[in-house]
């Protein structure tokens, strides 16, 4: 598949731009060649700036969970835009969809919204710190809680695919406040807290690593963690900012039945626009200016756009969704897991309704220290051989896919047909 001018703009960009993207793993480092640019996206398809058509699973990194340009949130959207693009100032759209979030989410019973995730975990962090009086958190290597100092030590995403274990930078005096543990396993966090009794203030994980690949939490290791924070009175942060009502109609949380005690959001909650949001225990919201100390603002927070394409997005949300994203991704995963076995390639993966995980190794993963272990020279070709037979992965094999409630069994049987093919080929 021939994209000329995927690759004139490339070349055109890194004039302009650092490394010639926005964002470091659309570079595709990772896996080699240049980035596909794109033009327009419609339900389960992406088509580049040269005409070719693509399966897309990467859905902005999760948001377009109804599929893209879809219908009812371009409306809401193009009718507020003519009203107002924004204020700067209350609207009843903030208060919406801060009450639909409330009704889904029991463990938020108060909400802020800001304008990323980065922000989102950023001001978690903050609060709980505020709250608690403490200055220690922990975090769990290969999840990434976006690229404020205190979170990028042995984080994922991005800084995985590069091969940078820790940003320059970010100054030792704050990374030392920062203890990074194995993912899933709870006896280290046990460990940790009794070693800095007194001085953690918070324990920020993926509830569903998405970061470094997706990887499911062990049974019991979340209900661990919860109790160890109680036992502790360590605040629980839940960064569902990629999972947020994208596994579940009540997010992560509502999927395994563990309630933390503050939650950030982002992503779906915007329907693609930008925007983040964290929320919790009313007693440690109440921390907030300016009710309380804690110091937090944002110019464009419950942007009027975002909140209207968020809300409409939600409101279609249903329970018939969230069946049907069960359904086609375990019809994908299954699949591929089938063609694999055939060819004599070994393959783990993982999934939840809507998102999934596929790893070149012989053995489960379950942390970073599994996910390291994988081929992921053999993802790289696996990567260029679906794109050129229009199935658009993400470009990095520490990055999780997403289905949308509008990948029908016409796409998902294109996707397998093409990832039979492309097994046997590497």
């Amino acid at each position: 598949m021939q994209r000329p001018t995927s690759s004139q703009l490339f070349a055109r960009a890194q004039e302009a731009i650092p490394g010639g993207v926005n964002s470091p793993v659309r570079a595709f480092k990772g896996v080699g060649g240049d980035p596909v640019f794109f033009a327009r996206g419609e339900g389960p398809y992406l088509w580049d700036e040269d005409g070719n058509r693509y399966i897309d699973y990467i859905g902005s990194w999760g948001p377009m969970i109804m599929g893209h340009s879809f219908p009812p949130v371009v409306e809401a959207v193009q009718k507020q835009a003519a009203e107002a693009i924004g204020f700067g100032a209350p609207t009843e759209l903030e208060i919406e969809i801060a009450e639909l979030i409330k009704a889904r989410v029991p463990s938020i019973e108060q909400i802020r919204m800001v304008n990323s995730g980065t922000e989102a975990t950023m001001s978690a962090i903050r609060l709980a710190r505020g709250f608690t009086g403490r200055d220690l958190i922990i975090k769990f290597t290969g999840c990434y809680h976006g690229h404020s100092d205190s979170l990028l030590v042995q984080a994922g995403s991005g800084v995985l695919t590069l091969g940078i274990p820790n940003s320059p930078g970010v100054p030792e005096a704050i990374a030392g406040n920062t203890l990074s543990l194995p993912f899933n396993d709870a006896e280290a966090v046990a460990a940790a807290l009794e070693r800095y009794s007194g001085q953690v203030a918070a324990v920020i994980l993926e509830p569903i690593a998405g970061n470094m690949g997706c990887v499911l939490p062990r049974p019991g290791y979340l209900e661990q963690l919860r109790t160890l924070c109680t036992d502790h009175g360590v605040v629980l942060i839940f960064d569902e900012v990629m999972t947020g009502f994208r596994v579940n109609a009540g997010s992560a949380q509502g999927l395994y039945g563990v309630r933390p005690d503050l939650t950030t959001l982002g992503k779906v909650i915007g329907a693609g626009l930008p925007v983040g949001a964290f929320g919790g225990r009313a007693d440690i919201m109440a921390c907030l200016a300016p009710l309380g100390p804690v110091y937090q603002a944002g110019t464009l927070s419950g942007n009027p756009l975002a909140m209207a394409a968020g809300l409409t997005l939600l409101k279609h949300l249903t329970s018939d969704v969230y069946a049907r994203l069960e359904r086609q991704t375990q019809r994908l995963v299954y699949g591929m897991e089938a063609a694999a076995q055939a060819a004599g390639v070994p393959i783990a993966t993982a999934q939840v309704p809507g998102m999934f995980g596929l790893f070149f190794s012989e053995t489960p993963v379950h942390s970073f220290e599994d996910v390291a272990a994988c081929d992921t020279e053999r993802f790289k070709a696996l990567f260029h051989q679906m794109l050129d037979h229009g199935v658009y992965l993400a470009p990095s094999a520490f990055e999780a896919g997403f289905l949308s409630a509008a990948h029908d069994d016409a796409a998902i049987d294109t996707t397998l047909d093409a990832f039979r093919a492309a097994v046997k080929a590497i």
